[in-house]
């Protein structure tokens, strides 16, 4: 199903699954503004049920989407739909809003940025300045310098897409991914920054690490991640001595989306089950 509003580009909506829909939208900016609107009718009580909404690179998934609950008897009376028939409906009632939908370009709210500490020593560093066409030392101040806003989650819990460098700094994929990237790695591929959470496998570009990756991901504490959807991030070079020294303010409880993180595209370039289609496919490493 697709729709067209004033003020917006298209939009397609599909279903995905007995009770998901899935919103395509034009680009990261749009899926952004689509994401936000989305938390501001549920938080007014304009949205039907919907137990998940999880934002992608240019998607949005609306998962556990019903109509009334079935009263548990077992019974059926004359005409009563059943509980798929009744989710079936409510879904494509849903998905007809959806597309008519004008949405405006996303608000940037005067918050905070979360500070990230790094150590600007990754095993990529001369890669990337070369492709920037700069010494290797100028890296760390173009990238501490620029404004980035986690722009959806995915890959691992408290691992967050970050955008914001400018095209002319934007990065390809490494060739051969490494086996093993070590947690708190701070790499860049297109147009995204990340840090790992955890070790794993990854082909994106290392330009320095956070000292104390744990706090990106920390169960103990709600919420449990650092880098939620709309937070806006800040990195600070320091030096290996004091690397550790500086405090990552906790985030706010009211800024985790229904669902929490969404594991889908790799930075280590695979397309594991329930990756985004092909239209979020750029964001695997």
């Amino acid at each position: 199903m697709r729709g067209e509003g004033p003020g917006f580009a298209p939009v397609r909506v599909l279903p995905a699954g007995p009770h998901a829909l899935l919103v395509e939208l034009a680009d990261g900016e749009h899926a952004e503004a689509f994401h936000a609107e989305l938390l501001r009718r549920r938080e007014r009580g304009e949205l039907p049920a919907v137990r998940e909404i999880v934002p992608a690179a240019r998607t949005v998934l609306l998962d556990g989407i019903i109509d009334g609950v079935h009263d548990g008897t077992g019974e059926r009376t004359p005409g009563e739909r059943t509980p798929r028939e009744r989710a079936s409906g409510a879904r494509e009632r849903f998905a007809r809003d959806l597309a008519s939908w004008r949405v405006e370009p996303p608000r940037r709210e005067g918050r905070e940025p979360v500070e990230i500490p790094v150590v600007y020593d990754g095993p990529d560093l001369d890669e990337v300045a070369a492709l920037w066409g700069v010494p290797a030392g100028e890296v760390a101040a173009l990238h501490s310098r620029t404004a980035f806003r986690v722009a959806f989650c995915g890959f691992a819990p408290g691992f967050g897409y970050l955008t914001g460098l400018p095209e002319r700094l934007h990065v390809p994929r490494r060739t051969t991914p490494r086996i093993r990237v070590p947690a708190g790695a701070v790499a860049l591929a297109g147009p995204y920054t990340g840090v790992y959470p955890r070790p794993s496998p990854g082909g994106w570009q290392i330009v320095g690490r956070m000292p104390d990756p744990g706090a990106l991901w920390d169960p103990a504490r709600e919420p449990a991640a650092l880098l939620v959807p709309g937070t806006p991030v800040r990195f600070v070079a320091v030096g290996a001595r004091d690397g550790g020294a500086l405090a990552l303010p906790a985030p706010r409880a009211g800024d985790v989306p229904a669902g929490g993180s969404r594991v889908g595209d790799s930075p280590a370039g695979d397309s594991p089950a329930g990756s985004p289609p092909a239209g979020d496919s750029q964001v695997g490493a």
